[in-house]
């Protein structure tokens, strides 16, 4: 299998930049493909007493990244689709996804991960994983930038274990990894597979 087959493949001996990025990237794609190509239906499926669906995950996934890298690490709002006052006891977006349309909830979370993409290449280029973000604790401490990468790293190791469970459920699709070559079939995820790769020899 090459690089071109699976552009979402870290390397086997990077930078500890490009094996952050790459691993973020590589369960933001597996993610994805446990997503992609459902109907309203399919989004809306639930595994047991739990409130969790795919619809739901897509458009939490989207606000934490948007959360981290505008809120986190500028300072700035994530933006008119997200109301972060009121997420202080639980993650509204994950219920308010049964208002949103496939295309939409797609569309929301291929969007962020396009302006994820952008604003850490940005920052990187900026100050590296040392660099503190506007965030900071009671004490006055600020996270690095690489404590936020790994803090979404973790976000997406638990849902998407969720999500395997979830599109089981849907359909039985299992794997641990997208298939060579898979590509979203709805939204626009040549935005966010790893675009540097895709247009490699």
């Amino acid at each position: 299998m090459t690089t071109a087959d699976s552009p979402w493949e870290p390397p086997l001996a990077g930078t500890e930049v490009e094996h952050l990025v790459a691993m973020l990237d590589r369960l933001r794609t597996t993610f994805r493909w446990k997503a992609d190509d459902l109907s309203a239906a399919g989004l809306a499926q639930r595994v047991g007493a739990s409130s969790l669906t795919l619809g739901g995950l897509l458009k939490h996934l989207a606000a934490i990244e948007d959360l981290t890298f505008t809120y986190k690490l500028a300072g700035e709002h994530p933006g008119p689709m997200w109301r972060p006052q009121d997420w202080a006891d639980n993650h509204t977006e994950l219920l308010s996804a049964a208002q949103n349309s496939p295309a939409e909830l797609y569309a929301i979370w291929d969007d962020a991960v396009a302006r994820s993409r952008a604003r850490l290449e940005a920052a990187l280029a900026r100050g590296g994983l040392d660099q503190l973000a506007d965030l900071s604790d009671d004490a006055g401490v600020h996270p690095s930038l690489r404590r936020l990468l790994c803090d979404l790293v973790e976000e997406y190791g638990r849902h998407t274990g969720h999500a395997d469970l979830l599109r089981e459920a849907v359909d039985g699709r299992v794997g641990e990894d997208p298939p060579a070559g898979w590509l979203p079939r709805v939204g626009s995820g040549l935005t966010w597979i790893r675009r540097h790769e895709l247009t490699a020899d």
